[in-house]
């Protein structure tokens, strides 16, 4: 259990120090598919292993359900990265990736929005 602790906590300050290099290279005002290729380069860059829209299918009443719902970033096949390049936040976007956790099993996700002024102000850490 620590061990795993100590794993998403190594993933959990890659993601991070990877986001705040990303903005302040580029800043504000891309799209957000530019933003989640570069966090993927990022942390390549650093050994993690990264996938990139994960088909994810929903598991309802006993069937199969592929409905198309994809995880912007698989990153250590155990943190579910959501990227974001809004104005203003949604709480929406929250609960998206609340249920991506949930459905996935997996226990630390971020939701992130590179459109902030400073990086930081973008970056939401969730754990289940």
């Amino acid at each position: 259990m620590a061990e795993q602790a100590a794993t998403l906590d190594i993933l959990g300050r890659a993601i991070v120090d990877s986001v705040i290099k990303i903005h302040k290279a580029l800043g504000p005002g891309l799209l957000e598919s530019v933003y989640e290729h570069c966090l993927a380069h990022e942390l390549r860059k650093r050994s993690i292993e990264v996938r990139q829209q994960v088909p994810f299918p929903v598991i309802y009443d006993g069937e199969r359900i592929e409905g198309g719902l994809r995880l912007d970033l698989l990153v250590g096949d155990a943190v579910v990265v959501e990227v974001k390049a809004v104005e203003k936040p949604n709480p929406i976007h929250q609960a998206q990736l609340h249920t991506y956790l949930k459905l996935t099993g997996l226990r630390l996700g971020y939701l992130v929005n590179f459109i902030v002024r400073l990086a930081k102000d973008g970056i939401q850490r969730y754990a289940l």
